[in-house]
C-alpha cells in the first residue's frame, strides 16, 4: 500500500519549494503557482542552477497566497517583495545577488516546466531518496531538495516509480487521489543533485 507522502511546489523555477496540502491541476497537467515564475538574462534565457551555480545560494520564503516572497542571501541584506508591484525591484535583488542582469517572469496558465513534452508534476518515493541519500552520505531531505520532485510516494522500494513509466509512446495510467494521470517518461536529472543544495559545492557520491 502506497500514499502520497508530500506535495511540494516551486513558485519560482531553480528557488526554494514550498509544501503544500493541496493544489489545483491545471489544463496543461503541471500544478497551479509550480514554476509560475522564472529568472531570465537579457537574452531570455533561464537562470539556473545548471547554469548558474549562484542560485543555490539564495533562499526564498512566500507568503501564503504566493502574493510575495522573502529573498535571502549570505552576502546581501534579505528582501520582501511584491509580485503584484514589486517585480522590478525583486529583479534588480536577483541581477545583484547573481552578478547577472535578470528579471523575473510569469506564466500563470502553463508556469515553466522543465519538460515542455510532459509539463505534469515530477513523483519520486521515499525509498529512492533514502538510497539516493546512502550514495551521497547525506539526508533523505537533503536528497530530496537537490532533485526537487513535486510528489513523494511512501514506498519502501528504492526506484519504485519507475514503474509508472513504460516504453516510449506507451504512457502508464495511475491515480493518485481521485486525479487520473498518465506516466511519460523518467524525467532525464542533469548535474544539479551532485551539488550541496545550499551552496552550490559538487559532491562526488
Amino acid at each position: 500500500m502506497t500514499r502520497l507522502a508530500r506535495m511540494m511546489i516551486y513558485p519560482i523555477k531553480s528557488l526554494s519549494g514550498v509544501n503544500v496540502t493541496k493544489s489545483e491541476v491545471l489544463p496543461s497537467g503541471g500544478l497551479r503557482n509550480d514554476h509560475r515564475w522564472a529568472i531570465v538574462d537579457e537574452e531570455g534565457h533561464f537562470v539556473n542552477g545548471k547554469r548558474t551555480a549562484a542560485v543555490h545560494a539564495i533562499r526564498a520564503e512566500y507568503a501564503s497566497g504566493l502574493n510575495s516572497v522573502t529573498l535571502s542571501h549570505p552576502a546581501m541584506p534579505s528582501g520582501d517583495f511584491s509580485f503584484d508591484d514589486g517585480r522590478p525591484a525583486l529583479s534588480e535583488w536577483l541581477s545583484k545577488a547573481l552578478q547577472l542582469k535578470c528579471k523575473l517572469i510569469e506564466n500563470l496558465e502553463t508556469g515553466f516546466p522543465d519538460d515542455l513534452e510532459a509539463p505534469g508534476p515530477t513523483i519520486v518515493s521515499s525509498g529512492t531518496l533514502e538510497e539516493v541519500a546512502c550514495w551521497f552520505s547525506i539526508s533523505p531531505e537533503e536528497a530530496h531538495r537537490r532533485f526537487r520532485a513535486n510528489l513523494v510516494i511512501e514506498a519502501s522500494e528504492p526506484f519504485w516509480e519507475d514503474r509508472l513509466v513504460g516504453e516510449i509512446g506507451s504512457p502508464v495510467p495511475f491515480t493518485i487521489g481521485n486525479i487520473a494521470w498518465l506516466g511519460v517518461n523518467p524525467c532525464q536529472r542533469c548535474v544539479v543533485p551532485s551539488r550541496d543544495s545550499l551552496t552550490g559545492v559538487p559532491q562526488l557520491g
